[in-house]
């Protein structure tokens, strides 16, 4: 942010944004909630966690219940990697890890080689784009050994992308940026389709595959549809009708649905827009939207932290005022159609998408869960009108056009409540700034603020686990929430490090409105009372983690939790990973680390091939955050000077984001 005395890369930077809350505090904090929510016989057994325990009973409480664990068994069977933090990427001994994808790696036969000193916006849409997140696996064959992989491309960091280039943002008035290098960054955005196939014990990418693609906002049309399509804030000078939106940005997370498509959620648009209205400070003129500036404030809109909108008008909200309303939504892509046009779905609301996971009712309706990633904003969840079909695909690509999107309620009890944002219900009317449901879905922020939704602890990745019918939430961190407004599903104030709420619907009925809720796990370390942190007994040094992000169920419904610390790995000393957390038995809450990444990136997109054998991972942004804080480096990285090389480690190649296979060595089920 402007006066900042560093200047912080693209993830930093959205980071920050966050500082200043957007949802409005309601009145429903609660203080003292956790005494409420959770009994004396519950502080002692460990599942109100350090900071409070303390409070009530004093610092004996504490260590007696730490000290002499009774060791559980676990559904995890490796040894696990040591936490630290370096310059390498580290995995579980006796496990191999294949560099599978890297940032400029062909997909295409007449993609060009990569060459970091001469991109062009032409070579990168024909090679795997930057910062890979979220990872779908679609089998091509009956046994999984050729497949497509979908993966998500969330964001550029132009400081070790190009050469020559400082770091540029909005401190630095974007000085060196040209329309050349913003149309190399869309190119770079979007989602890559690859063919793979398993030959020995390496998979290879399928150069030849009529599946290959990319998707980006620099060339790639998608349709609208739902009760935004054609709506008049839809509406743009290249779209008078509203029905045909050109690309997709900051794909985070996302889903595979039980009909065989891709999810992609679109996340930190806001960063994407730009305004040449500055006040004297530089910042967006307060009151800047005309008649959407209630809808542009809650959403950060123009929050330029990328040049886009110098060059481009549609990114410029001056020229384009409806343009960030075409973005912040769920977009589904038929990954087995490269002709296909892919499809940005309004009923699932607008906002800052982290993940879009999809199962299928008891009913056969699908429901999508979906967090919006912000300090103090909320957890949705989606249910479809109409119900799947296994004998018509056409008809279940069909689901997510129309259904009821609702937003959840966290209340002290236990209980989860699902408020539907549904038009003329519940103050959603037009005395209220809701004229119709489009409104609705293009100012859910809003909409969920009218209802009094639980303000929550920065909600990302929500996994729900078919093998026994529970729901995990990821929520990843917020140091803004003060003493007085923690409540019970966000129990510590300065929340640095995050935790996990599972939720159970009842009876398997994921569609129903209510549902039972607890906390899994209090993240942060164990051993310092003042976080407050709660984990099972046998969790190590090594195992326990800060900040979950994405998460993954495997086909024995084990839990897998990937973290994104950003600049705060220094409050750990680790950095981040992949973590088996056990869910279950005696062991339940006890994590151990499986993968390690190196210093400056987080881990995204964990993903297992049905049989196990296999899990990728994505590596993202490597040799960037907090880089200044890393005592062998001890520098903010450039692309000529970067805290690490990884993966090629060659004299002249910047870090390179990547996806990473890992397979046991000589076969095997993966943990």
């Amino acid at each position: 942010m402007a006066g900042e005395d560093r200047h912080r890369n693209r993830s930093e930077a959205f980071e920050a944004q966050d500082d200043i809350p957007r949802s409005p505090e309601t009145g429903q904090t609660l203080g003292d909630v956790v005494a409420r929510r959770y009994s004396r016989r519950d502080v002692m057994r460990g599942s109100l966690g350090v900071a409070a325990a303390t409070a009530l009973f004093g610092h004996k409480a504490l260590t007696s219940a730490m000290a002499n664990p009774a060791p559980a068994p676990s559904r995890f069977d490796f040894e696990e990697v040591a936490a630290g933090i370096d310059e390498n990427a580290h995995v579980a001994d006796g496990y191999r890890k294949q560099i599978l994808l890297r940032w400029g790696d062909p997909i295409f036969v007449d993609a060009p080689d990569f060459d970091p000193h001469a991109q062009t916006p032409e070579a990168q849409l024909k090679q795997f784009g930057y910062n890979n997140d979220y990872i779908g696996f679609f089998p091509l064959n009956e046994d999984g050994t050729r497949a497509l992989l979908c993966v998500n491309h969330e964001y550029t960091n132009e400081e070790v992308m190009f050469p020559d280039l400082p770091r540029q943002d909005k401190d630095a008035f974007f000085k060196d940026m040209t329309k050349r290098l913003t149309e190399i960054e869309m190119a770079a955005h979007g989602v890559t389709i690859v063919e793979i196939e398993k030959s020995g014990e390496d998979w290879v990418p399928k150069l030849d595959s009529a599946y290959n693609r990319r998707i980006s906002p620099l060339v790639t049309e998608m349709r609208v549809d739902g009760p935004a399509a054609g709506h008049d804030r839809l509406k743009t000078t290249a779209d008078p009708k509203a029905k045909t939106i050109l690309g997709t940005l900051n794909n985070c997370a996302g889903g595979v649905t039980p009909w065989g498509t891709y999810l992609t959620a679109e996340e930190n648009f806001h960063g994407y827009f730009w305004t040449d209205d500055l006040d004297s400070d530089g910042e967006p003129r307060e009151g800047i939207g005309g008649d959407q500036v209630k809808s542009y404030k809650r959403y950060d809109v123009p929050a330029r932290w990328y040049s886009w909108g110098k060059f481009h008008d549609r990114f410029n909200v001056d020229r384009e005022p409806n343009e960030p309303n075409r973005f912040g939504w769920i977009c589904e892509i038929d990954p087995f159609d490269a002709a296909s046009t892919p499809v940005k779905h309004t009923a699932l609301g607008r906002y800052r998408h982290e993940g879009a996971e999809c199962i299928l009712n008891k009913d056969g309706r699908a429901v999508v869960y979906s967090g919006d990633d912000g300090k103090f904003d909320y957890v949705y969840r989606f249910v479809s009108a109409g119900t799947y079909d296994r004998h018509d695909r056409a008809a279940n690509m069909r689901l997510l056009s129309e259904g009821t999107l609702s937003v959840a309620r966290f209340d002290a009890d236990g209980t989860l409540r699902w408020l539907p944002l549904v038009h003329g219900e519940n103050g959603l009317t037009e005395e209220n700034g809701f004229a119709s449901q489009a409104d609705v879905v293009i100012d859910a922020r809003l909409a969920a603020d009218t209802l009094g939704a639980t303000r929550m602890d920065r909600p990302e990745d929500i996994q729900p686990n078919e093998v026994n019918g529970r729901v995990y939430l990821m929520l990843t961190n917020n140091d803004k929430r003060g003493a007085g407004e923690t409540d019970a599903a966000n129990p510590r104030p300065e929340n640095l490090f995050g935790h996990i709420v599972e939720m159970v619907p009842p009876d398997g009925d994921h569609a129903a409105d209510t549902y039972d809720w607890s906390l899994l796990v209090k993240c942060g370390n164990p051993h310092v009372a003042e976080v407050g942190a709660l984990w099972g007994p046998e969790t190590s040094e090594s195992g326990w983690f800060a900040s979950p992000d994405n998460a993954a169920v495997d086909a024995d419904g084990r839990l897998w939790v990937a973290t994104d610390q950003g600049e705060n790995w220094k409050a750990t000393g680790k950095a981040d990973g992949l973590y088996g957390l056990e869910i279950e038995g005696p062991g339940r809450r006890t994590a151990r680390l499986f993968f390690r990444c190196p210093v400056g990136a987080e881990l995204c997109g964990p993903c297992f091939t049905p049989d196990q054998q296999t899990a990728f991972v994505a590596v993202q942004h490597p040799g960037t955050d907090a880089t200044e804080d890393y005592a062998p480096f001890g520098r903010a990285s450039t692309f000529e000077d970067p805290a690490t090389r990884w993966p090629d480690f060659e004299d002249g190649m910047p870090p390179r984001p990547s996806v990473v296979a890992i397979t046991k060595k000589g076969g095997g089920k993966i943990g």
